[in-house]
């Protein structure tokens, strides 16, 4: 249910007329949790909030939030626990056991067949159809997963394990998951259990021969990583140690050189097991650091400071990145890059940062010649990184490519009900091709077309209410096929998708703004062009100010956009019109539709 991602409706302390009702209802749920399970649960004074969901599928979820964990979910007037509380309770619900590998097939959203479960020598425990149950694994009593069998333990029997046995409701490493503190299930072994298990789960199926070899006698816990795709919570921001890392990369390629092969591969999967061992948020603190060396030692030039920090991320780390990696400095520990580069500034004091305009932050000084900069090696190539010359000066930059742009329409309140089928709530982005295709198998789905002209299409309620005026309710029976798509448009909010090479997707509101050229007087009456909404298209306005210095040798200034945190507008001398049209379309190929003033170029034979 949770294997991709929720939309968040609310998130708001719980009352405490709500807080002793749902002590109630988890007592009346779960009787086997004592009075003092029940308070660790449900603390009288400790924080516990109530965020409202809505799933991918558009089902209403409630989630009950204790220290940053979910501990319970509320799904149509039901509760069932999360495996962050069945970790801590393993005995609250009763469980069926299946093998390891299909905890993957689980995760992805796939629900427990019964030839996958492992039938201990005491029997299955004793369910009745629809009881919550959870699944835990062989080696391991720690559930992974919480669901609701589709029949009663007799009958999975009497069936010879055959069919659907439990629908899953959620797992370890689901976006449920991911919206706590990530943490791996605790190794809870019972080794005669196993044993059991291994000697008589003949229903295990291919996965025998794995279990017969003794893999999971250990122990050992869940075998699978966690992924590291998922938005993270919170946590207090630590600086890593900064020398740890650059001497482990050095101490790395030495080794390589030193040892023989044998050695050197024992090493590197002692390496890979480190790694993997690490929690998300810490392998991310890690990739942050190393780019920021990286971008530090092969990329930002004396010359390039002061150097916005927004720039800085996305045209100097962000490259650095290894290929098959990437960077998002929201899972690290830091969630900003401010925070980052405090600590860079504080703690370590590799650079000062200092606003140089209103909201605006820059990069003013690097310390070269520090210990921890000057001793990290860089093992691996800048990502996709191209290092040849660039008209912006100071160092190798990414090659611009300019997004592909894709015009959006999102579902309103209104015409929710006519997307209901095509499970797209309030919100949900779609092309005009889907809307039509969407509306098209709505009318046919209820026999709405005309029987004597095919070219019309009969207005139910649904019709009325989503697409009609008030006053047209009683004048208007049908609709054309084409007044149809553009009325369902018309009723729909405009966005738009922007995607940029080896990025994901972003889905912005309303239509796209264009890139703005004017034209202003100032002092004296000296003319300045004024450029904004590069950003909206990936570009760098301090990259674009040092391009048009170079082609039309004049100064050019950045000024915080009025109004907008994040917005720099590039100000250059003279009416340089002209010059801006032939960079952004003929260097940055921004198409010409997205380019606002072109027209407001000098006249040939005027003064510019």
């Amino acid at each position: 249910m949770f294997e991709k991602a929720f939309r968040v409706k609310s998130n708001t302390v719980i009352k405490g007329s709500d807080r002793r009702k749902l002590r109630t209802d988890i007592s009346t749920a779960f009787p086997s949790l004592s009075p003092d399970e029940l308070s660790e649960l449900v603390p009288n004074k400790d924080e516990l909030n109530v965020v409202k969901v809505y799933a991918h599928k558009g089902d209403a979820v409630t989630f009950y939030v204790l220290h940053k964990n979910p501990i319970f979910f509320l799904l149509e007037k039901q509760l069932y626990p999360t495996v962050y509380t069945l970790w801590r309770y393993p005995e609250m619900l009763p469980a069926l056991k299946t093998w390891p590998a299909v905890l993957q097939k689980l995760v992805g959203g796939a629900d427990l067949m019964l030839p996958g479960v492992v039938v201990p020598s005491c029997g299955l425990p004793q369910v009745a159809c629809g009881d919550c149950c959870a699944i835990t694994v062989v080696g391991n009593r720690a559930p992974v997963a919480v669901g609701t069998v589709t029949m009663s333990s007799l009958e999975m029997m009497n069936s010879g394990m055959k069919g659907k046995g439990l629908n899953v409701l959620h797992t370890y490493m689901d976006q449920l998951w991911a919206f706590g503190d990530r943490s791996v299930p605790p190794t809870i072994a019972t080794p005669h259990e196993t044993q059991e298990a291994l000697a008589g789960g003949g229903e295990g199926g291919e996965e025998e021969g794995t279990g017969e070899e003794g893999e999971q006698e250990k122990g050992d816990g869940i075998p699978l990583p966690a992924p590291e795709g998922i938005g993270l919570t919170d946590t207090n921001s630590t600086c890593p140690n900064i020398q740890e890392l650059s001497l482990a990369e050095g101490e790395e390629e030495q080794g390589d050189e030193d040892k023989g092969q044998g050695d050197g591969d024992g090493e590197k999967e002692e390496e890979e097991e480190e790694h993997n061992s690490r929690s998300p948020q810490e392998q991310m603190d890690e990739l942050l650091l190393q780019c920021f060396f990286r971008a530090l030692k092969t990329k930002v030039k004396k010359s390039d400071l002061p150097l916005l920090t927004s720039t800085f991320l996305r045209n100097h780390m962000v490259s650095c990145c290894p290929s098959g990696r990437q960077l998002d400095i929201k899972k690290s520990s830091y969630k900003k890059l401010s925070k980052f580069l405090q600590c860079m500034q504080k703690e370590h004091h590799l650079v000062q940062v200092k606003e140089l305009s209103k909201g605006v932050e820059s990069i003013v000084e690097v310390d070269w010649k520090h210990p921890e900069l000057r001793s990290f090696i860089t093992t691996e190539d800048c990502g996709t990184a191209d290092c040849g010359p660039n008209e912006g000066g100071g160092g190798c930059e990414v090659p611009y490519h300019p997004p592909e742009i894709t015009i959006m329409y999102s579902v309103t309140a209104r015409l929710e009900p006519l997307f209901q089928d095509a499970q797209k709530r309030k919100g949900a982005a779609v092309q005009p091709a889907e809307v039509r295709a969407i509306i098209t198998d709505y009318v046919k789905k209820n026999e709405l077309v005309d029987e004597n002209n095919k070219n019309f299409v009969s207005i139910n309620p649904i019709l009325c209410d989503c697409l009609l005026e008030k006053s047209e309710y009683q004048e208007i029976e049908k609709l054309k096929w084409d007044d149809l798509f553009t009325r369902t448009l018309g009723k729909m909010q405009q966005c738009h998708q922007l995607q940029f090479p080896g990025q994901p997707a972003v889905v912005r509101k309303g239509p796209v703004e264009p890139i703005d050229i004017s034209v202003a007087s100032r002092g004296s009456n000296k003319k300045v062009t004024v450029i904004k909404n590069l950003e909206v298209f990936g570009l760098d306005p301090s990259s674009v100010s040092a391009a048009l210095q170079h082609r039309v040798q004049a100064s050019a200034v950045l000024h915080a956009a009025p109004g907008s945190k994040d917005r720099v507008l590039v100000q250059i001398q003279g009416n340089q019109v002209q010059h801006v049209g032939k960079l952004l379309l003929d260097e940055y190929h921004i198409p010409r539709k997205y380019i606002q003033g072109l027209d407001k170029a000098p006249k040939p034979g005027k003064k510019k």
